[in-house]
């Protein structure tokens, strides 16, 4: 994807997992505080031009039985989710323009409503940034590949349990599906 392709088709920002839970743990190569940051950076760039921003969050369901890691899981990600861990962090700046969507697993789309919002909105490429770059980040963007959006990835605006994960991902998997940028980069292109 080149330069000029980021500049063309109706894009939409997808904010992955910045909510309470997620973003207190530790996160490499960035810490949580520079993606929140560089994602509100993001989130003000596309608001200020009327480009809608999407807020995506994992929720559980009130019996548990949709739960994201098997008993055994021994990633450090494992903590259970409190009832406010699901609120996205207020740095964010959350607007009421903003779409909310509530996933039950890794990626944004399946079993969610972003794909039937992302289409009626003429939605053709989307950003991508949040935590983790290689597990809701790049499942998303897998998913994302498959139904066909162009994809952007904003690289300082995420981060993962080690920056050996992040690295791969952004370096073996997103290459090959979309383009990878600099948040302020992306912002000057807009």
């Amino acid at each position: 994807m080149t330069d000029a392709n980021v500049n063309t088709g109706n894009k939409a920002l997808v904010v992955i997992d910045l909510q309470k839970a997620i973003v207190s743990r530790p996160c490499m190569p960035y810490d949580s505080q520079t993606v929140v940051s560089n994602a509100k950076l993001l989130a003000d760039a596309f608001r200020g031009k009327d480009m809608p921003v999407f807020l995506v969050h994992v929720v559980r369901s009130a019996d548990g039985k949709d739960a994201l890691h098997p008993p055994s899981d021994n990633s450090g990600w494992s903590s259970p989710m409190t009832p406010d861990g699901t609120d996205f962090v207020s740095e964010l700046g959350q607007v009421p323009s903003d779409f909310v969507i509530s996933k039950r697993q890794w990626g944004a789309f399946y079993g969610t409503e972003l794909d039937l919002q992302l289409r009626r909105r003429s939605i053709d490429t989307i950003v991508l940034c949040g935590i983790s770059t290689d597990i809701g980040v790049e499942s998303t963007a897998r998913n994302a590949y498959e139904l066909g959006y162009g994809q952007i990835f904003a690289e300082d605006a995420m981060s993962a349990m080690s920056k050996e994960e992040h690295d791969h991902t952004v370096q073996k998997i997103f290459p090959r599906i979309g383009r990878v940028l600099k948040t302020q980069d992306i912002v000057n292109l807009l």
